[in-house]
């Protein structure tokens, strides 16, 4: 036996119901930019890093600046209740998205984490907007 095969594999409807749950809490840089690039965006994608001029100089295209300590109810209150955010923040060694996707959920909203952050859309070389336009 391999260490792959060391623990065997779930049943397909475990398995099925697993990657359903996970999709339907995540998604990730390459669909968030085609639903962009497509002129499909049934979503707001929120910049959710603290610092200002951090999104000032480079950030996902038509992204919204709401740093994650400022989601709340009145912060919210310019989008419908029905309105699915996208959260994303720095990159997978950071856990704003995750603080952001929970005070989202907690108010009743729902929320979807986008996988790798910015350095998962730099990693896929889709281009930033702001001052600095360089996918660095």
């Amino acid at each position: 036996m391999s260490y792959v095969t060391d623990y065997p594999a779930a049943a397909p409807e475990e398995a099925a119901a697993w990657f359903s749950r996970r999709l339907s809490l995540e998604t990730d840089c390459s669909d968030v930019h085609e639903a962009i690039s497509q002129h499909q965006q049934d979503f707001v994608l929120l910049h959710v890093i603290g610092c200002q001029a951090h999104f000032d100089q480079k950030h996902l295209p038509g992204a919204v600046h709401l740093p994650h300590a400022q989601i709340n109810v009145e912060t919210l209150a310019q989008w419908p209740t029905g309105t699915l955010f996208i959260v994303y923040c720095a990159g997978p060694h950071c856990n704003g998205a995750d603080k952001a996707a929970l005070r989202i959920a907690r108010l009743g909203r729902p929320v979807k984490l986008m996988l790798g952050g910015m350095t998962g859309w730099h990693d896929e070389g889709f281009a930033f907007e702001g001052d600095s336009q360089q996918a660095t």
